[in-house]
C-alpha cells in the first residue's frame, strides 16, 4: 500500500457543521487535499499545538504523550490508511525498545499527536484517490487534465454532476472545505449510483 505524505493545511468550520470542523490535509508533493470531519475537542487540541499554546492543565493528547514518553518509547508516524463507509481509519506508528507496533486509531486523535512529537502524517494513496480534492489554483498551473471516459451512470446525469463539480470548485476556491467535503460525497454517490 503506497504512502503519500500530507502536510496540515489548515482547520474549517461553518455554522451548519453542528460543531464538527474539517481538518484539512494537503499532498506533499502533489495538489490533492483530503478533508477529514473531527469534532470540535480534537480540533482545539490540534490547533492549540499548532499554535504553540500550553493549556494550564494537560489535556487527553498531552496525556498520551506523557505515557508514551514514560514507557520510553517514542511516536515514529501517523497513517491514515483506510475509508470505509465514509469514516476514516488511521494507525500509528509506536518504536519500542526492540521493535515497532502499529496501534489502530482515529485519524484526529493520531494527528493530534503527531503535531505534538513532529512526525510525518501519512495517507494511503488509495483513500486520497477516493477521498481527495484537487487544488484548483494548481490544476491551472498544470494545464487541462486527459478527458477521462465516462461511465454511463455519469453520462445519465450529466447536468447534475456540472453543478456538483461546480459547486466543488466554488467551495475549494472560498475555502470552505466542510463543503467541500459533502459536495464530493454526493458526486460520488451520482457517480456510483447510488
Amino acid at each position: 500500500m503506497e504512502k503519500v505524505q500530507v502536510d496540515i493545511l489548515g482547520l474549517s468550520t461553518s455554522p451548519s457543521s453542528g460543531g464538527a470542523y474539517a481538518l484539512i490535509l494537503k499532498e506533499v508533493n502533489g495538489n490533492r487535499r483530503l478533508p477529514i470531519i473531527i469534532g470540535a475537542f480534537e480540533a482545539q487540541s490540534i490547533a492549540l499545538e499548532m499554535e504553540g499554546i500550553k493549556p494550564p492543565r494537560p489535556l487527553t493528547h498531552d496525556l498520551m504523550k506523557n505515557i508514551i514518553d514514560t514507557f520510553g518509547v517514542s511516536l515514529q508516524d501517523v497513517f491514515i490508511n483506510e475509508l470505509r463507509d465514509g469514516t476514516f481509519y488511521a494507525k500509528i506508528t509506536i518504536e519500542g525498545v526492540s521493535d515497532s507496533q502499529e496501534v489502530d486509531s482515529r485519524p484526529s486523535d493520531a494527528i493530534a499527536l503527531a503535531v505534538r512529537y513532529g512526525v510525518p502524517i501519512f495517507v494511503s494513496d488509495e483513500v486520497l484517490k477516493e477521498a481527495g480534492i484537487a487544488a484548483e489554483a494548481e490544476e491551472e498551473e498544470q494545464g487541462d487534465s486527459p478527458k477521462v471516459d465516462q461511465p454511463a451512470a455519469i453520462k445519465k446525469h450529466a447536468s447534475k454532476l456540472e453543478q456538483l463539480q461546480t459547486s466543488l470548485k466554488e467551495a475549494i476556491e472560498k475555502e470552505e472545505y466542510e463543503k467541500a467535503a459533502k459536495v464530493r460525497d454526493d458526486i460520488r454517490k451520482l457517480t456510483m449510483g447510488d
